[in-house]
């Protein structure tokens, strides 16, 4: 009875060969991109904070702004998504070139709304995060380097669109490699524009965080002319771009589905985000040092959690192929082991994750208070990786098959009922220091990993949509 015990569990949980070719297959390029853009952001965040604490925590704020509009983009697109990766699985072109107009139709009107706001409450937005601390950092100057930084990122924000159309398209049709190879040379062009610009170098002038603004749109530009130049130049691999510009009409049946579908998705990125955003706002409130030193704790924590963002990646993709195809028994036996998988994964990367924590603050130029501090805040990140792993497969799961409802108020409906209302109370009505808020904040994604649990036992997922 033992020997069949382990052998039931082993089956449950653990793929065969074929199995684990096919994830690496997905995972690895996304894995090794993400790991590359996230190294290299690391490398940007330390050049920049090299400079000094407030050109840092200006870069940092508006970072975070920015963070809202990428989620919003990988959010509206997601809903399309969902459709481009079982029309694909039926073997539908047509409907893979509907589903791609349908992201450029979302990625222009998200754009055109976050420029228009960057542009009209840019100063307030910045100035919510400016609060005095244990230490006199200089707020006025803080807020320049924001402003400065934001004007010069407001061009990328296109580009950054374009390029996460066609990739992710490029993606959901079983091409990895390409955007992987974009994403790398989009990379390294970021980090050499970094050195030269921000520090002066070959006779360029010094121009600071304004100089890594620069850098990171010269980045995009790139990223967005490989990709699309490739995906024309290969039209017969990928049938879906003939035509895709002859005209932007989609069908109205189709709207209307991945309206359905795609609204939660994307309110969920846009809430979720700016939930995210609120909660380091409320963290913001113990003083400009805990932005800096939140800022070099994200950054980091970002290098380690391309674990499971890969594995979010082989989960739509691989799951939702499957639920495209008819084969529905199937695509649950997969996600439960890719799951699995993600939760091994990110107990070593999260064990990794501790070791290197007390060290990589002090790459910075930055103050004694706020290296100790960041270092403290990694920990926590570090022992909180296999939830997050597992929570995060769940969503994925629950995406792959169209049960965008559910995903909304898992993710979004969960941060926005219990986080910030707890994140409010410490932040306002107590004087509870950072790190204590930081991990109560963090361990409420244990009753998370419990809902997530029961959604996807519910199997009210597994769902083909497209025929």
């Amino acid at each position: 009875m033992e020997q069949t015990g382990r052998g039931s569990f082993r089956s449950r949980y653990i793929g065969d060969k074929a199995f684990y070719n096919r994830m690496l297959a997905v995972t690895v390029p996304v894995l090794i991109q993400n790991v590359i853009t996230n190294f290299v952001s690391l490398l940007d965040n330390v050049m920049v904070g090299r400079i000094g604490t407030e050109p840092m925590s200006g870069v940092a704020i508006v970072n975070q702004l920015l963070f809202v509009f990428n989620l919003c983009i990988f959010g509206g697109l997601a809903g399309a998504g969902i459709f481009t990766a079982q029309f694909y699985g039926s073997g539908d072109q047509e409907g893979v070139r509907h589903s791609f107009r349908v992201k450029l139709w979302v990625g222009a009107v998200s754009t055109a709304v976050f420029i228009g706001l960057f542009l009209a409450a840019g100063d307030s937005l910045i100035a919510l995060f400016l609060h005095e601390g244990e230490e006199a950092l200089d707020l006025a100057a803080t807020l320049d380097f924001g402003r400065a930084y934001l004007l010069v990122m407001l061009p990328g924000l296109p580009l950054f669109a374009l390029s996460q159309i066609y990739s992710s398209t490029l993606r959901e049709c079983g091409e990895t490699v390409l955007p992987m190879k974009a994403g790398l040379i989009a990379v390294a062009v970021n980090l050499l524009g970094n050195y030269l610009l921000i520090y002066g170098k070959l006779g360029l002038p010094a121009l600071g965080v304004v100089g890594a603004a620069w850098a990171t749109v010269l980045s995009r530009l790139v990223e967005a002319a490989i990709v699309m130049v490739w995906t024309h130049r290969n039209s017969k691999k990928h049938p879906f771009i003939r035509g895709a510009y002859r005209s932007l009409r989609v069908p109205g049946p189709l709207v209307r589905r991945v309206a359905v579908m795609g609204t939660p998705l994307l309110l969920n990125e846009l809430l979720w985000s700016s939930g995210m955003t609120v909660l380091t706002q409320c963290y913001s409130i113990r003083g400009l040092e805990v932005v800096s030193a939140q800022n070099i704790s994200s950054t980091v924590s970002h290098l380690f959690f391309c674990a499971f963002f890969a594995m979010g990646s082989a989960v739509s993709i691989l799951v939702g192929q499957l639920l495209g195809a008819g084969k529905l028994d199937k695509a649950v036996d997969e996600a439960r082991k890719l799951t699995a998988f993600c939760v091994a994964l990110c107990v070593v990367v999260g064990g990794i994750m501790a070791l290197v924590a007390q060290w990589i603050p002090e790459l910075y130029n930055t103050t004694p208070l706020v290296k100790r501090l960041a270092g403290r805040l990694l920990l926590v990140t570090a022992a909180m990786m296999p939830v997050n792993g597992y929570t995060s497969t769940c969503y994925f799961t629950l995406r792959s098959g169209g049960k965008t409802i559910i995903t909304f108020l898992f993710d979004s409906g969960f941060i926005w009922v219990l986080c910030i209302p707890v994140a409010w109370v410490l932040a306002y009505h107590t004087a509870v220091p950072i790190l204590p808020m930081v991990i109560v904040l963090q361990s409420l994604d244990l009753v998370k990993c419990v809902l997530g649990f029961f959604l996807v036992r519910s199997r009210k997922w597994v769902n083909n949509i497209v025929s």
